[in-house]
């Protein structure tokens, strides 16, 4: 069987083409599984998974434990929230803990970027990055593009605008990671306040203007504001911010073109995209939700398959 070059996924930066295209055709497989009478499969049976989110989250942890149960692995699930972190307790300290306990995984999302890369140089067991602050989410990258591929065939040569909260977006540098390497042109849209400095060192086009965006693209990846990140006010207000980039069925019929729709969810409906277009089939929104609890098999049978025996 084909390997994953990495041992753990801390972000999508570290991996190649066929990696990816390995975790999608393993993928692949995987969707044929949750989609049958007994979802099952014993692949983790003997694997114990600890879930570790230091932030709030709802569907990437419910897809993560989705996924570990489909694989028949044991799950724990550790919120920070309710720990000794609130104590003063450190990471290292808490996962060293958490591992006494025979865990062989950690999915562990962050608030802080490279969470997930200190972690691994410290603890001996196979880390996945479900979010490190403002850094990477590598796992929604893969099941936002395992979704164009899904719809087009493939991703090589496809036009794909990221609209939105770019500053704050974790999800966007991962996309962009992801894309360029499965061969897409990448742009990204929204108010120059929330644009990097560094976005042209990253090679994407840049535009400010929805509508320009959209006549070009084939894919738009719509993400929401990300308000709990902000310290300070990036525009005047949400109506003028939905004003100028939500994106609602009047602006899709007068393009020239279809674009597709995806949103990493959480939607702010009628801030981004209105319920309409959420709920049209112009959108891959569950689609992706479905894609992810496979796409998230597939990473955890991957690397699952590299952990040493003793």
């Amino acid at each position: 069987m084909s390997q994953l070059s990495v041992d753990h996924l801390l972000g999508i930066k570290g991996l190649t083409r066929e990696d990816i295209e390995l975790i999608f055709s393993t993928a692949d497989n995987f969707k044929g599984v949750i989609n049958r009478p007994i979802k099952k499969v014993p692949s983790l049976r003997d694997i114990t998974i600890a879930n570790l989110f230091f932030e709030n989250s709802t569907r990437t942890r419910l897809s993560f434990e989705l996924a570990e149960k489909r694989l028949s692995a044991d799950v724990v699930n550790f919120s920070a929230s309710s720990s000794s972190v609130t104590k003063g307790e450190t990471l290292v300290d808490t996962v060293k803990n958490i591992l006494a306990m025979k865990v062989d995984m950690v999915v562990m999302r962050h608030p802080n970027p490279g969470a997930g890369v200190f972690l691994s140089k410290h603890i001996d067991a196979t880390i996945l990055n479900a979010g490190d602050g403002a850094h990477e989410h590598p796992t929604q990258a893969l099941l936002d593009t395992y979704s164009i591929r899904e719809k087009f065939g493939t991703v090589e040569g496809k036009k794909v605008v990221i609209v939105g909260d770019i500053l704050h977006s974790r999800v966007a540098l991962s996309n962009i990671y992801a894309l360029q390497l499965l061969g897409a042109e990448v742009m990204v849209c929204g108010p120059s306040t929330l644009l990097p400095k560094f976005i042209h060192t990253l090679g994407v086009k840049v535009e400010t203007n929805l509508r320009k965006a959209l006549e070009w693209a084939d894919v738009a990846n719509m993400l929401r504001v990300q308000h709990e990140r902000q310290d300070i006010k990036y525009f005047p207000s949400i109506r003028e911010y939905t004003n100028m980039y939500g994106v609602d069925m009047e602006l899709l019929n007068s393009l020239e073109s279809d674009v597709t729709i995806l949103h990493p969810g959480p939607i702010n409906r009628g801030v981004e995209i209105t319920s309409e277009v959420a709920d049209s089939d112009k959108a891959l929104i569950l689609d992706q939700v479905e894609n992810g609890v496979a796409v998230r098999m597939a990473v955890l049978y991957l690397l699952a398959s590299k952990i040493k025996r003793e």
